[in-house]
């Protein structure tokens, strides 16, 4: 692999940082701001967040409960050692207890690991911030659409970020044995949640179910992701982080939205930043790449293709 090859996706990772995190400086400094929006109380409905111990899944996970959700945090898909078998075993035991589910939040992930693979052998990047989350969310699939009414879907909320916008999909290559780059791999997993959703949309939507699907960014925000960082990017965000990072409360903000506000009731597959919808990269609205991703991603898993023709 070329110096320079190793190189760009660090080059365009960062350079997506800088430019959102300036972003949120210009917004703080902004006078004014809206008001904090103010949700419904969600009545003992169920949701499940994963990675909702620490960072931005635990201020999720707060904030949910504080509105009467009955919150399940997973914490599987956060470890080193995750794996399908893992996932299903959840699965079964929550089906077991026939619970219904209201709220699926996708969150949990890892940043820049050095090339390495969970226990099943896929990529750590893909298989932890996407493949683990697709398995979930289509085991769970079933249950969110029983859960889900016409005056009130189910909802399945997907943690993407910025660095969408330089991921690069290499269907051939999806766990980058080629040419292995952590900031490269870091960007396809979260290019990868993109397309999912959009595909998960159109499916449900195929299928009438009382289901919708979204993405949201959460901004740069100051978590344990970045302890994978190189010393000097560490000293940078030591120095800088209170001023331009968001907190993790902060970068909450979104995905809390986007599981109870009532304005998005019935509305799917959209990304939203800052609690506002906006427009992903242009090759996320790529229809046939959404689909090839799915299938190739059941394969992974080992689950059964319904996404590969229109339901």
């Amino acid at each position: 692999m070329s110096l320079l090859s190793r190189a760009l996706p660090a080059l365009r990772l960062y350079c997506i940082g800088l430019a959102v995190a300036l972003h949120q400086l210009l917004r703080r400094l902004r006078p004014g701001g809206p008001p904090a929006p103010v949700f419904p109380t969600q009545n003992g409905n169920v949701a499940i967040v994963t990675g909702g111990a620490k960072g931005i899944g635990y201020h999720t996970v707060k904030h949910l409960a504080r509105l009467g959700m009955h919150v399940i945090i997973v914490e599987f898909l956060h470890c080193d050692l995750a794996s399908m078998k893992s996932i299903r075993q959840f699965v079964q035991q929550f089906r077991a207890k026939n619970c219904p589910l209201h709220v699926l939040v996708n969150n949990a992930g890892v940043m820049l690991v050095p090339e390495r693979k969970t226990e099943d052998g896929f990529e750590e990047h893909f298989g932890l911030n996407y493949l683990g989350h697709f398995l979930l969310t289509n085991l769970l699939l079933e249950t969110l659409k029983q859960s889900g009414t016409r005056s009130r879907n189910a909802r399945v909320i997907t943690v993407s970020s910025a660095t969408h916008y330089v991921g690069r999909l290499h269907l051939n290559d999806l766990q980058s044995r080629c040419s292995y780059s952590p900031h490269g791999a870091y960007a396809q997993s979260k290019l990868a949640l993109v397309l999912f959703t959009y595909r998960l949309q159109h499916l449900v939507t195929a299928d009438g179910s009382h289901v919708t699907a979204n993405v949201v960014d959460p901004g740069v925000v100051n978590t344990e992701l970045y302890k994978n960082v190189c010393w000097a990017t560490k000293v940078v965000k030591w120095m800088t982080a209170w001023l331009f990072f968001k907190t993790p409360e902060e970068g909450a903000s979104t995905s809390i939205y986007a599981a109870v506000s009532p304005e998005l009731e019935g509305v799917g597959g959209i990304y939203l930043y800052n609690e506002q919808r906006t427009k992903s990269t242009d090759v996320s609205y790529d229809e046939e790449l959404q689909r090839r991703l799915w299938t190739e991603s059941c394969k992974m898993t080992r689950i059964s293709d319904v996404g590969s023709r229109d339901l």
